[in-house]
C-alpha cells in the first residue's frame, strides 16, 4: 500500500469516528453493573391491575473488539395478563464509549405476534448508515439499508441518550428532536420538557423529586403522546414511572428495585 493510500485509509476512518462521536454523548448517568426492576400494571375495567415485571441491565463490553455499553431489557406478563395478551419482549442494545448506537436486536412476542428486529449502525462520510432485518411473524426476513445525514436512533439507545441530557437548560413545554427508528421505518418523534412534579409510591411511600417527559411520535397528520416519563431530578435520571398510552389501553410501570447506580440518589426525599 502507497503512502496516497494510507492517507486515503486514515481519513476514511477519522471521518467514520468522528461521525459517530456526534452521534454520541458524554455518559454522567450511569456506570457498568446498574440493574433496575419494575412491576407492570393495566388498566383492567377501571382498576389498575399488576400483568408483570420488567427488568433492564447496563454493562461494560466489547462490540467488534472495541469498548462499548450493552444494555438489554426484558418484559414479561403474567398469568393475568396472558389471558389477554401476551408480552415477552427482548431487547440487546450496544453502543460506543459515547453512546453511539451500533447495533440493536428486538425479540417481541405481543399478542399471538412474534418478530425480530435488528439494526447494525456505521457511520460513513459523516452520515448514520443502517443495515436493517426483520423477521415477520409469517417467518419472512425482510432487509434494506437506509442513509441519513443526521444522528438515528433506537428505542434502547435513545433512552441511555436521553437520560445524560442536562435538563436545567430546558424550559417547560420545550420540545427534543428524537429520530427513532426499528428495522422497517423511521418515525419523527421527540421528547416534551413538562416540567417537574413530587412523585410517591403508593407502596412504600417513598417519595421523588422528577423531571417529566412526554415521548411523542407524529403519525398520519397527528400528534399522538405514546409514553410519559418520570425521571429522578438527580444526575442518575432513572426512571421511576412510566405512563403508556397504547392502542389496547393504558399501562404504567413503577420502579421495583435498583442497584449499581453511578450517583447518589439527591431526588428521594425523606
Amino acid at each position: 500500500m502507497n503512502m496516497k493510500h494510507i492517507l486515503l485509509t486514515v481519513m476514511i476512518a477519522l471521518s467514520s469516528l468522528t461521525a459517530s462521536a456526534q452521534c454520541g454523548i458524554e455518559n454522567t448517568a450511569f456506570k457498568s453493573g446498574e440493574y433496575l426492576s419494575y412491576d407492570l400494571f393495566f388498566n383492567w375495567k377501571f382498576v389498575w391491575v399488576k400483568v408483570g415485571s420488567a427488568s433492564m441491565s447496563t454493562v461494560q463490553s466489547r462490540y467488534n473488539g472495541k469498548p462499548a455499553w450493552r444494555s438489554s431489557l426484558t418484559t414479561r406478563s403474567n398469568s393475568k395478563l396472558d389471558k389477554i395478551f401476551t408480552l415477552r419482549d427482548t431487547l440487546l442494545s450496544y453502543c460506543s464509549d459515547e453512546l453511539a448506537p451500533l447495533y440493536f436486536r428486538k425479540g417481541a412476542r405481543e399478542g399471538d405476534r412474534y418478530y425480530v428486529d435488528e439494526i447494525w449502525y456505521s457511520y460513513p462520510n459523516s452520515n448514520c448508515h443502517m443495515k436493517q432485518h426483520r423477521i415477520e411473524n409469517s417467518g419472512e426476513h425482510v432487509w434494506k439499508q437506509s442513509e441519513y445525514q443526521d444522528c438515528i436512533y433506537d428505542m434502547m439507545s435513545i433512552f441511555l441518550r436521553a437520560r445524560n441530557f442536562d435538563a436545567s437548560k430546558f424550559k417547560v413545554g420545550q420540545n427534543i428532536p428524537m429520530p427513532i427508528s426499528d428495522a422497517k421505518r423511521l418515525s419523527k418523534s421527540w421528547l416534551k420538557y413538562q416540567g417537574k412534579e413530587t412523585f410517591e409510591m403508593e407502596d412504600t411511600k417513598q417519595k421523588f423529586r422528577c423531571l417529566v417527559f412526554s415521548f411523542i411520535e407524529r403519525e398520519d397528520g397527528k400528534n399522538h403522546e405514546l409514553i410519559r416519563f418520570f425521571i429522578t431530578d438527580d444526575a442518575n435520571h432513572i426512571p421511576v414511572r412510566l405512563d403508556m398510552f397504547l392502542s389496547f389501553g393504558s399501562a404504567k410501570a413503577f420502579l421495583k428495585g435498583y442497584k449499581g447506580v453511578r450517583n447518589p440518589m439527591t431526588s428521594k426525599m425523606n
